[in-house]
């Protein structure tokens, strides 16, 4: 591989950014295509966008040009020490997800009740910043408490954050919007809160309503290009 794009492959690891090596498998011409640099002109447009969603490696065409894809390892920070945060943690680092927990309240972000998940016992608004929000993670909150809740949600929404949710109702859900466009926050920024959060499996227990957030997560990372689509339209 030539110096110049490992360097640019390096940089955008570094920055937690999407890239995808094309290799012509004929010729072995390699390229590198950045994500976040654009690609809409590219002749393989539409397929690395297809790429860029799932993750996938593989050939194209004719099986004469193939596809790299490097993604930055997806995140899920989660707002709130709860009952379903302790179902959540474990099935998300299973899934492959860099886990980490938020809550100000020490009486509940305790060590014990969540063991081998990176808790901080901070705000949102001094914890956030040092963590570095960026397109591959997720924010769910999920401590029912607008205080705590809403800095880290308008945090997520300008940082353009793959999925941002809330826990509550609908009734919830439509107090928290307005309070967010108060903050300055665009109806299509707004939008892409997921409120109630996650899927509508009919989840009662902490653990069922887990689940459906973390297949809501899933489901929106891997249809990355849709949702921005459907959220600006």
């Amino acid at each position: 591989m030539k110096l110049d794009i490992l360097e640019r492959l390096n940089a955008a690891r570094q920055k937690r950014q999407a890239a995808i090596l094309v290799t012509d498998l004929a010729s072995g011409h390699l390229r590198l295509v950045v994500e976040h640099e654009g690609y809409d002109g590219d002749p393989l447009a539409d397929e690395l966008r297809r790429r860029f969603a799932s993750g996938a490696s593989g050939t194209v065409g004719e099986a004469n040009t193939f596809l790299t894809v490097h993604l930055p390892p997806p995140r899920l920070i989660v707002i709130g020490a709860v009952h379903i945060s302790q179902a959540l943690a474990p099935m998300a680092k299973l899934a492959g997800f860099d886990m980490t927990i938020v809550d100000p309240r020490t009486a509940f972000a305790t060590p014990d009740r969540f063991p081998d998940v990176t808790l901080i016992a901070e705000w949102p608004q001094d914890a956030l910043p040092k963590l570095g929000l960026d397109p591959f993670t997720a924010i769910a909150a999920l401590t029912h408490d607008p205080k705590i809740d809403d800095g880290a949600l308008e945090a997520a929404l300008r940082a353009e954050c793959f999925y941002v949710g809330a826990l509550g109702s609908r009734k919830t859900q439509a107090k928290r919007l307005d309070r967010l466009r108060a903050l300055g926050l665009d109806e299509r920024a707004v939008a892409r809160v997921r409120g109630p959060i996650g899927l509508a499996i009919g989840a009662q227990s902490p653990a069922e309503i887990a689940v459906s957030i973390l297949a809501e997560v899933i489901a929106t990372l891997r249809s990355r290009g849709a949702v921005a689509k459907e959220a600006a339209a």
